[in-house]
């Protein structure tokens, strides 16, 4: 749902074989089903288990995203709290844990702003890349993650030049997975929208093979209002899906705008035909949660006081009521053509490298150096400064740049915006003399008296082969300063204009550097950098 950050859903499995008491039963991926290392077919019985963070509207938030993030599974005594709750949507006994309970997660891995793949200049990059890989290593301990998304409603008909980046993430997070010998689950949730568009994007991102293709497909699903049947609002939808080759299911669902939330979409989620093609879905939302449409919370929290609605007590009911057939408990891995019509190129961006990254940071003859630790506000003017100027001196910002549409990834693309920053600083010092303040940028930038080199060739050097795919290594500990690709903080996956405009005048100094804010828009139709603006709907 627009404007709703989520990090985890909570899913109760609706085989009685898999919620008693004891280890957890193991979910994996047979075909387009789920099944139980017992061999059950395992049904998504979820909700949404996600507090909603700040939204600042704006010109540039259309689709109310927001600007802050909590953590719902970090507080132990809020997870105690809602336990009881969240087990009678499950009808299991008094469990101490989730995962005693009987309950999986699926877990977003992007945050909001400067933690995921933005829609409107996407980057796979060694920031964005390294902060997913923490989160699965601080999450590898549990035995109840199911599935890890890689975004959320990233992207739209308007931004299809996203999806390769969205697919090279489901690329090296599913061999990362891989190198750790684990079984969960790599999958996207998408928005709604016409056929043409929804169901190629699903074809789009499980297409090629097994090794470039998400696990799961959620897809956000509110078509079902108030107390409507399934010819009137699910056929369409099944039928378009009957031939899917992974696994299916509603990330989101639970329309308001035809009140009372009855919840009967659950009984036809959950009963032929649509088990045939679809593995259940996830209730929006346990946290109250504001949209344009309305309120979707099903409880309201006061301190350790939790007081259900009768949405809750209505999806109770539902959810206690349904009971999927156990079949089929396989099905054949098969992975067709990649579709062709889209704005998409099939070219993927290569695996981004800390170091390589690492290794032209520490080469660049001018490095950026922030006048302030809080560089994040300014990093996106800066580049748009940097890449204006070099513009007009007839230099190019190709080399950080790419292009989800054509497949034309920069050599440094992958890079750390900072890294980025730096080597468009440094092109512009090279093609200025290397004039000291050529590489001062109102104070941000330092020259690199240990390298005398031309910043194109150490790219060349530090990145021979940007469009190579690996396994990525464990990401580097979190270090301050500028260097070190993923390392050099928490910029946002890029710079784009949205991503240093937040309205900071702290230590800024990108437009007065070129005396005229025009210059710093001038580029952005020259060149296609991320700008991570928080791409959150998610669960």
């Amino acid at each position: 749902m627009r404007g709703i950050s989520a990090a985890a859903a909570l899913l109760f499995s609706a085989s009685s074989l898999v919620s008693s008491v004891g280890a957890i039963a193991k979910v994996t991926r047979s075909g387009k089903y789920l099944v139980t290392d017992g061999g059950e077919r395992f049904y998504i019985k979820g909700v949404a288990y996600q507090e909603q963070g700040a939204v600042v509207e704006s010109s540039d938030n259309a689709f109310g995203e927001p600007s802050s993030f909590f953590d719902p599974l970090s507080n132990s005594d809020a997870c105690s709290r809602d336990l009881p709750f969240l087990q009678d949507l499950d009808h299991d006994g008094c469990m101490k844990t989730f995962s005693d309970a009987g309950i999986y997660t699926i877990l977003d891995l992007a945050l909001p702003l400067n933690g995921s793949i933005d829609r409107t200049t996407p980057s796979w990059s060694t920031n964005v890349m390294d902060q997913y890989l923490r989160t699965i290593d601080t999450f590898s301990k549990y035995d109840n993650v199911l599935a890890v998304n890689v975004g959320n409603e990233v992207v739209t008909s308007d931004s299809l030049p996203a999806a390769p980046f969205i697919k090279a993430a489901a690329r090296d997070i599913k061999a990362y997975l891989a190198s750790k010998n684990s079984d969960v689950l790599v999958g996207y949730a998408a928005i709604d929208g016409a056929t043409d568009f929804r169901l190629t994007l699903a074809e789009f991102f499980s297409c090629d093979s097994d090794a470039v293709s998400i696990d799961i497909y959620g897809l956000n699903e509110y078509a079902w209002c108030g107390d409507s049947t399934y010819e009137a609002s699910y056929a369409g939808i099944d039928e378009d899906y009957s031939d899917y080759n992974v696994v299916a299911y509603f990330s989101e669902f639970g329309c308001i705008t035809s009140p009372p939330r009855l919840w009967t979409e659950v009984g036809a989620l959950f009963s032929t035909p649509m088990t045939n093609h679809w593995s259940g879905g996830i209730a929006f939302s346990y946290f109250p949660a504001e949209s344009v449409q309305g309120q979707f919370g099903m409880v309201t929290v006061s301190g350790n006081d939790v007081t259900t609605s009768d949405d809750f007590d209505r999806l109770k009911e539902q959810y206690g009521q349904v009971s999927p057939p156990n079949s089929p408990t396989s099905g054949s891995d098969t992975y067709p053509s990649c579709p062709t019509t889209l704005n998409a190129s099939t070219t993927l961006p290569g695996t981004p490298d800390d170091a390589s990254c690492d290794c032209v940071f520490k080469a660049l003859p001018c490095q950026f150096t922030p006048a302030t630790n809080n560089y994040t506000v300014i990093v996106g003017e800066l580049l748009n400064t940097a890449c204006s100027l070099l513009g007009s001196s007839g230099g190019s910002c190709a080399d950080i740049g790419s292009d989800g549409a054509t497949g034309t990834y920069g050599r440094l693309s992958g890079c750390d915006p900072t890294i980025k920053l730096s080597y468009a600083m440094s092109e512009y010092y090279g093609l200025n003399n290397k004039d000291e303040q050529a590489c001062s940028f109102a104070g941000n930038g330092t020259v690199n008296s240990a390298s005398s080199a031309e910043a194109s060739a150490v790219a060349s050097s530090c990145v021979p082969s940007p469009s190579a795919t690996f396994t990525p290594s464990p990401p580097p500990d979190l270090v301050s300063g500028g260097g070190s690709g993923s390392s050099s903080g928490g910029g946002s996956s890029g710079s784009g204009g949205s991503s240093g405009s937040a309205g900071s005048n702290d230590s800024d100094g990108a437009v007065a550097l070129v005396g005229d804010s025009r210059a710093i828009v001038g580029m952005l139709a020259m060149m296609v950098i991320t700008a991570a603006s928080g791409l959150y709907t998610v669960l």
